[in-house]
């Protein structure tokens, strides 16, 4: 590994409210219920924070079927389908719900402009977790992936054509098919408060910042979790040398050769202790560690009903 003169932790970085929301439900569930407490898939996507909670006595199942009747059951920051409660509902499960509270409104969001009568367009990636949910939530709601689905997109009535996002897109995904559909759809509906997250458009702001101060860019994150890899991919749009590591042991001596400063950056769902092991590798030669916020974070969630009694 070349010697590395400075590292620079930039933040906002990590779990985002959302992420701190559902693991904390997940431990306060295990706390009042006992174990096992069921979680349908992963509750957020980081193979460690899973791996953790199973140690702790959560057992992740990738449906409902897989949980015994009656069982304690938690849904993940993602968020699911109506069909997924009429489920549990049917097999007397108890809920608890740890969707993220921005997903949850782009599900009210669709429900109420369902409700007036508006065909509802999403804009999102096919088969995310979040957008097979939001998909779910009602019928009549039509994924919007690239600029090529615009002409097919079929409504009932033009004038009646809302639009909702998925909350982990970036800004510069969104804006392009956006103008498309409003050209299409002059009348296009869309919420007052934009549904891309705080979170993601912080963490975007704080990698370009990154990315045009260092010679390589280390974002901590699963290779599942997709706001990491688009954290990697705004880095590498300035910073060619930008890289995805799950855990310091994923870096590899040939993307460091020649670099005298490394930035570090992480995903939504990346706990800090992978960070402070990257940074702590990436200095362990004596190079000098500066940490910039471009932004202070302060949004917390309240969590599900019934878990509030439980001491953190």
């Amino acid at each position: 590994m070349a010697t590395i003169e400075r590292v620079i932790l930039v933040s906002p970085r990590g779990f985002c409210a959302g992420v701190v929301r559902a693991i904390t439900t997940v431990e306060r569930a295990l706390a009042v219920f006992g174990p096992p407490v069921y979680v349908r898939r992963a509750i957020v996507h980081n193979v460690h924070v899973v791996a953790r909670l199973a140690t702790a006595g959560a057992v992740f199942v990738e449906e409902l079927d897989d949980v015994p009747r009656g069982s304690v059951v938690v849904f993940g920051a993602h968020g699911v389908a109506a069909s997924v409660r009429e489920l549990a509902r049917a097999r007397d499960l108890r809920v608890v719900d740890a969707t993220c509270p921005l997903v949850a409104k782009v599900h009210a969001e669709v429900s109420r402009y369902r409700r007036a009568g508006y065909d509802v367009l999403l804009i999102g990636h096919a088969g995310h977790d979040e957008v097979v949910g939001t998909l779910g939530q009602v019928t009549g709601v039509q994924l919007v992936e690239d600029l090529a689905d615009v002409p097919g997109v079929r409504v009932a009535c033009p004038d009646r054509v809302a639009c909702v996002t998925q909350t982990t897109l970036r800004a510069y995904e969104v804006e392009p098919l956006m103008k498309a559909l409003r050209r299409r759809f002059p009348t296009l509906e869309q919420p007052a408060v934009a549904d891309i997250c705080y979170a993601t458009r912080n963490r975007q702001e704080a990698i370009g910042w990154l990315a045009r101060r260092v010679d390589v860019v280390l974002v901590v994150g699963d290779p599942t979790s997709s706001n990491s890899r688009h954290l990697r991919e705004a880095a590498a749009a300035t910073c060619h040398r930008s890289y995805l590591v799950g855990r310091a042991e994923d870096i590899e001596a040939s993307w460091l050769s020649d670099a005298k400063v490394v930035g570090v950056s992480a995903g939504a769902s990346t706990p800090d202790d992978l960070v402070s092991q990257v940074v702590e590798r990436l200095c362990r030669d004596g190079a000098d560690l500066r940490e910039h916020a471009i932004v202070e974070e302060r949004v917390a969630f309240s969590l599900p009903p019934g878990l509030t009694s439980i001491t953190a």
